[in-house]
C-alpha cells in the first residue's frame, strides 16, 4: 500500500481472527472500491454493534442492552441445574449452535496463563463459586481447553468448588468424528483411551 489511510486499514483488518496481510490488503481495496455497497454497510453495521451489543452480567454472553441478563439465562426452558463453564464467549455461541446443550452457560472471559500474566483476579471465577453456591446447580460441566493452561485452570476450579453440592464434569476427548488415529496426536490418543466407551451388542448378534 502507498497511502497511510488504506495502510491503517489493512493493519486493522490484520489484528482479526483469520485475516493475514494479503487477505486484509484485498478486502480493504474491496471496501475502499465499493464504498456505497461495502464500506458504508460495513461502518453502520460496527457503529450498531458499538453501542448495541454488551456482555451479559449474569454469564457473559454476548447480549444487547435490551435484553441483559441474556435469553440464555432468563429462558424458562433451560436446565437450571447445570451450568457449562467456558473461556469465550464465542464458546458459548459454539456450543449453542451444536443443539446439544440446555442448561446455562457462565464464561470466565479466559484461562489462567503467567505467560500472557491472566491469573485469578482476571477471570471470573469468583462469580462462578457464588453462582454454584447460591442457585440449584447439581453439576457444572467444565467445557475448557486441554492444553496445559486449560488443565490448570479446570484444577483450580475443581478445587474452588470442592464441597458444594455440585458435580463437576468435563467434556469428553477423543479422536475427532471422521479422523483415524494415524492423524491424532500423542495427548489425543491418551484421552480416547482412557475415555473409551463399552460397546452394547444387542442379543442375538454374532459370527
Amino acid at each position: 500500500m502507498t497511502l497511510p489511510v488504506l495502510d491503517n486499514l489493512v493493519h486493522a483488518l490484520a489484528r482479526l481472527p483469520g485475516f493475514g496481510k494479503r487477505s486484509s490488503e484485498r478486502a480493504a481495496l474491496a471496501l475502499v472500491r465499493h464504498p456505497e455497497t461495502l464500506l458504508n454497510t460495513l461502518i453502520h453495521a460496527l457503529q450498531e454493534a458499538r453501542e448495541q451489543v454488551c456482555l451479559c452480567t449474569k454469564c457473559g454472553a454476548f447480549t444487547s442492552h435490551e435484553a441483559n441478563p441474556c435469553p440464555l439465562c432468563t429462558r424458562s426452558d433451560r436446565n437450571d441445574h447445570v451450568l457449562c463453564v467456558v473461556e469465550d464467549p464465542a464458546d458459548i455461541h459454539t456450543l449453542e449452535s451444536s443443539g446439544a446443550f440446555h442448561g446455562r452457560y457462565h464464561a470466565l472471559m479466559g484461562k489462567l496463563s503467567p505467560g500472557k500474566q491472566t491469573g485469578i483476579s482476571e477471570l471470573r471465577i469468583n462469580a462462578l463459586v457464588n453462582r454454584v453456591k447460591n442457585e440449584s446447580i447439581s453439576e457444572v460441566l467444565l467445557a475448557l481447553s486441554t492444553d496445559l493452561e486449560g488443565d490448570a485452570t479446570v484444577s483450580y476450579i475443581a478445587e474452588q468448588l470442592n464441597g458444594t453440592r455440585a458435580r463437576i464434569t468435563r467434556l469428553a476427548f477423543g479422536l475427532p468424528c471422521g479422523s483415524g488415529i494415524a492423524y491424532a496426536d500423542a495427548l489425543t490418543l491418551r484421552r480416547a483411551i482412557a475415555g473409551r466407551q463399552y460397546i452394547d451388542v444387542p442379543p442375538g448378534i454374532g459370527l
